[in-house]
């Protein structure tokens, strides 16, 4: 079996169909068991106290945030090495998603911000990378609703999301490439280092990390679904204005 059948829009129709209630039922028990157990079965910081807490929204939203561009951008060169539509409507379809999550991480960190840093907002080399990557999700939603012919739209976007990636990778590593920024490098992958992440909330944090993924994922396999239904209405009701 080929990977690519997955790319005719029957066959997608079909295997998400029955892939979507285990993806959603997954999402839901994973946030409700990582968030109950964060928020109200840790203990507070010594140090920042109740405010730590955030870091269970706040850390899997900014995770995602760079991630659904990581997928859009495979799912775009796919389409321009492929020209398999499912690939740019998978791609279009994760764009409002990946938004959201780059929001509501530019939020929650303001909040978090606020009391250890004193400031709301820094032009922190990794901010400002990802205020900029929220401005390439715009701009890429913005292109597609702009440009008439989705072939030429899903070519456009394609670039823009190529250009993009770089904010992406600067969102990630800004803190190694700049050491001079407010914001801590990642944690997750140091337990056992110096300053690692404690155990207390480590565990309820991969567990709303993983909510997080099967949430991403379920919305982009609902949003691409819903594409694909759009573009068949499409076909059709140009058929019915060419009879």
């Amino acid at each position: 079996m080929s990977l690519w059948e997955y790319a005719n829009p029957k066959k997608f129709m079909q295997v998400s169909a029955g892939v979507l209630p285990w993806v959603v039922g997954l999402t839901g028990l994973c946030l409700v068991v990582g968030l109950v157990w964060g928020f109200f079965f840790t203990p507070d910081d010594y140090k920042q106290g109740s405010t730590v807490k955030i870091l269970f929204v706040h850390v899997p939203t900014a995770m995602m945030a760079i991630n659904a561009w990581v997928m859009m951008l495979v799912a775009s060169l796919i389409w321009l090495v492929r020209r398999h539509h499912v690939s740019a409507l998978a791609a279009k379809a994760a764009a409002p998603v990946g938004l959201t999550f780059t929001a509501i991480a530019l939020v929650t960190g303001a909040f978090w911000g606020q009391p250890m840093w004193g400031t709301w907002w820094a032009w922190d080399p990794r901010l400002t990378a990802f205020l900029i990557l929220a401005l390439f999700y715009l701009g890429y939603m913005a292109l597609w609703q702009a440009v008439e012919d989705p072939d030429t739209a899903a070519d456009l976007t394609a670039v823009l999301c190529m250009v993009g990636s770089v904010f992406a990778v600067l969102s990630r590593y800004a803190v190694k490439f700049w050491n001079q920024g407010l914001h801590q490098d990642s944690t997750i992958l140091k337990v056992g280092e110096k300053d690692p992440l404690d155990v207390a909330y480590y565990l309820p944090l991969l567990v709303c990390i993983a909510g997080f993924v099967l949430l991403f994922v379920a919305l982009v396999l609902i949003r691409t679904r819903t594409e694909i239904r759009a573009r068949r209405l499409s076909a059709l009701q140009a058929r019915e204005r060419i009879a």
